[in-house]
């Protein structure tokens, strides 16, 4: 299984894809297990299934609690993988709304094209103006070049 997430490179949609599907099979086995282990507090699937939801979402209403230290442990489980889920969304959502402004700044000042093709209207304009006689442009700001 390793070499089957070490294949291609990791992404952000990868990563989120994947603990997505990790948190699903530890809520869904977290909750099958504690129905098995525990029958005395968990006495249907339904039950056990609704405690590890509560549990993975970190919501924890309190209805359903395993006494047990076997519920216990599965518990704190499924309580972590909640806790790395959100944690792994948050940073997904973060280092996708990071890249983008990068490349939105990369392409508005960092591209040397661009760069120099306001280099080359200033000068344009320079010339122009000195050659008719007039004044240079008194603008701080070069003139905005659309990229061709």
């Amino acid at each position: 299984m390793v070499k089957a997430l070490t294949r291609r490179q990791l992404t952000v949609a990868r990563a989120t894809r994947l603990i997505v599907v990790v948190t699903l099979l530890v809520t869904i086995g977290g909750g099958v297990a504690i129905w098995l282990l525990d029958h005395k507090e968990f006495s249907d699937l339904g039950t056990s299934l609704w405690w590890a939801v509560q549990t993975v979402t970190t919501v924890g209403y309190g209805d359903v609690v395993p006494h047990q230290t076997t519920g216990r442990v599965i518990g704190t489980v499924v309580m972590l993988t909640g806790i790395g889920f959100i944690a792994v969304m948050t940073a997904a959502v973060t280092a996708s709304l990071i890249e983008q402004a990068r490349r939105q700044q990369m392409a508005e000042s960092d591209d040397p094209s661009v760069q120099l093709d306001r280099i080359e209207a200033r000068l344009t304009a320079i010339e122009g103006a000195l050659a008719g006689g007039g004044q240079p442009p008194s603008s701080t700001e070069p003139p905005r070049v659309k990229p061709q």
